[in-house]
């Protein structure tokens, strides 16, 4: 087993690592205090992710190429968007969360997209920033309970609904819809639709005031007989029910281990600053048993530990998407493991800090506030696990609920 990152992966890496600490740090606090209040310096950030983009798809710097990896006629393995995309991320989430989510032409509709989408639908849709909306009111864990609907007619496809929660809603170009063709047929009925700004039918119900990544915009969406071309249906417009929920469930296989890496970074960001704050009162050294330490040294320690388990759960699942491998188990385990691990770590190192980690003289109280969303969006703790229980025992839906 090869645990080396890729040197082609390396400037992505620091070029994301040096963006978080002189672009995103510097005004973190400023649009965690402006909520709503569009950050213009990623204008010309995202530029940059565009140009990683255009020049080496298969390396890409953002989501929009998320899922076209593959495996080479030789056999051999090919190290793609997947794991990019989330060393990337990683980088970028040590500096802000938010600022990540708000990226334009980055969003999750992109991974979506990307997931599902035909050849033609790729050339359309290419540079659009894609929103992704999923959760309805009374619809949140479960989204094989989705209620929006899409009836078919002529050309058009019809949708009636309401989405909350929309991530980079207001100021993405479109919005991936989740909506169901019939609701009595259940899972296999749903699709995703390319839902473009502007057209008739598509209302912004509200922005949500929010615990954390405020920088990044969260929308509530209201379609009322919104008609939408029948060539904005991403993939197979039949219904299959043998395949059932497996085509459009694709894209969490893609964005789990990405929010995983979200999270990973953030916790990254907490730990090495808690270490900053005790150097000179408490010194670390791993050549001597874990209880032989401060009860302090012995907790950063245990962090560590979780915080690389998590790591290389998440590249696992990345590196089998880059392949084709089907990781639906492990891009639950990824996003299961480091979402608690990140969530516990923000959340400890302010404790630890004391009466300075719960101030805004640091940016500790404020990474721990944008964690918890990540332990909660792309499919909750609890979720995570049942997926992970009905994958290893081999039952469905239905039999463990």
């Amino acid at each position: 087993m090869n645990i080396e990152i890729p040197k082609k992966f390396r400037p992505i890496m620091n070029n994301a690592h040096q963006v978080a600490l002189s672009v995103f740090r510097p005004i973190s606090r400023k649009y965690d205090r402006a909520e709503h209040e569009y950050p213009k310096e990623l204008d010309m950030l995202a530029s940059v992710l565009d140009g990683f983009n255009e020049g080496d798809p298969e390396s890409s710097a953002g989501a929009s190429q998320t899922g076209k990896g593959r495996l080479t006629d030789d056999g051999s393995v090919r190290n793609g968007a997947n794991m990019s995309t989330c060393l990337g991320a990683l980088e970028f989430c040590y500096g802000d969360t938010g600022f990540l989510l708000a990226m334009p032409r980055q969003g999750l509709g992109n991974a979506a997209i990307a997931a599902v989408a035909n050849d033609e639908q790729l050339e359309r849709f290419r540079g659009k920033w894609a929103a992704m909306a999923i959760t309805e009111p009374g619809t949140g864990s479960d989204s094989a309970n989705i209620r929006t609907t899409a009836q078919k007619d002529g050309d058009h496809y019809v949708l009636n609904g309401e989405k909350i929660y929309v991530t980079s809603g207001q100021r993405a170009d479109c919005v991936v819809v989740w909506a169901s063709l019939d609701p009595e047929i259940g899972r296999a009925a749903i699709k995703s639709f390319v839902v473009e700004w502007g057209t008739p039918g598509m209302e912004l119900a509200r922005l949500e005031h929010k615990l954390g990544i405020r920088a990044s915009d969260t929308a509530a969406i209201n379609f009322t007989d919104c008609r939408v071309p029948a060539e904005n249906l991403l993939g197979n417009p039949d219904i299959d029910v043998k395949k059932g929920f497996g085509g459009v469930m694709e894209t969490f296989d893609n964005t789990r281990p990405l929010v995983a890496s979200f999270a990973l970074g953030c916790a990254r960001a907490s730990l090495e600053r808690i270490k900053e704050l005790f150097e000179g009162h408490t010194q670390l050294d791993y050549s001597k048993p874990v209880d032989n330490g401060s009860a302090v040294e012995a907790e950063i320690y245990r962090m560590e530990a979780d915080l690389e388990a998590a790591y290389w759960s998440t590249l696992k699942a990345a590196w089998m998407a880059d392949n084709k491998k089907s990781n639906s188990l492990e891009a639950s385990i990824c996003k299961a493991k480091a979402a608690r691990v990140g969530n516990y770590i923000t959340l400890r190192c302010v404790e630890l800090a004391g009466s300075i980690g719960y101030t805004e003289d640091e940016l500790l109280e404020k990474w721990a506030r944008d964690s918890k969303i990540l332990d909660i969006f792309e499919g909750t703790q609890q979720i995570q696990q049942l997926i992970i229980a009905r994958r290893l025992l081999g039952l469905s839906s239905k039999e463990l609920k």
